[in-house]
């Protein structure tokens, strides 16, 4: 990996490029005390996240509570306060804004990819980073099966012009790791995330980073 020339960059959004941790159990907790269930803590959710909020919400409730109906009104609830709060306390990881920024001043493609609804992947973006510093923007939409499926990532490598092979896919998460390896792209792991190291090492992630800088100096901003 290290001596390949990039064409573009697929960051993951939740735990890779903004620590939106806080604000994703505000809504689900918003929403399970208002069916008159227990909130979890911040610590739990970030055990849990990453497969989009309906599957969160599912998990998020007693499993006696598991039931469709159910699932689907606190995933319901769940996504109006996210909507109506999608970045309260959001903010991007150190070091990632100034990051971003650089990809963008040396026009290197990149593009974000979430699981999280596509509406609130856009609302967190745009709260969060300046106008148009990603080339495209991609949450869960009805059409496209969420990660690990490859078909959103293949959906932007062609938008973007790239190829697999030239692509590489950036990301905090077990599913992340799954996702790069079917669609098949390059990987590179952050530890700063949701998961941590020893979850990215156990899915078989082979490059690992503990600073945003570290991807710099990777890419060598070689292009």
């Amino acid at each position: 990996m290290e001596d390949m020339r990039f064409k573009c960059l697929i960051f993951d959004l939740d735990g890779t490029l903004v620590d939106t941790i806080g604000d994703i159990a505000a809504a689900m907790n918003h929403a399970l005390e208002e069916k008159g269930f227990p909130a979890l803590s911040r610590e739990r959710y970030a055990k849990i996240v990453g497969n989009g909020l309906k599957n969160l919400a599912t998990l998020a409730l007693p499993p006696a509570a598991r039931d469709e109906k159910t699932v689907d009104t606190v995933f319901r609830s769940a996504v109006a306060y996210y909507e109506d709060h999608p970045a309260d306390i959001s903010r991007p990881y150190p070091g990632i804004p100034e990051l971003v920024a650089e990809l963008r001043g040396k026009k290197i493609k990149s593009a974000v990819l979430s699981n999280k609804a596509d509406s609130i992947s856009q609302l967190v973006v745009g709260k969060i980073f300046p106008p148009y510093t990603f080339d495209i923007i991609l949450g869960e939409r009805p059409e496209l099966p969420r990660k690990p499926d490859p078909a959103s990532t293949w959906k932007l490598i062609m938008e973007l012009d790239s190829t697999p092979r030239e692509t590489l896919f950036i990301g905090d998460s077990e599913i992340d790791v799954a996702t790069a390896r079917a669609a098949e792209c390059n990987f590179l792991g952050v530890s700063w995330g949701f998961r941590g190291r020893p979850a990215l090492e156990a899915a078989g992630a082979a490059r690992i980073i503990d600073d945003p800088a570290e991807l710099r100096e990777l890419l060598t901003l070689r292009y």
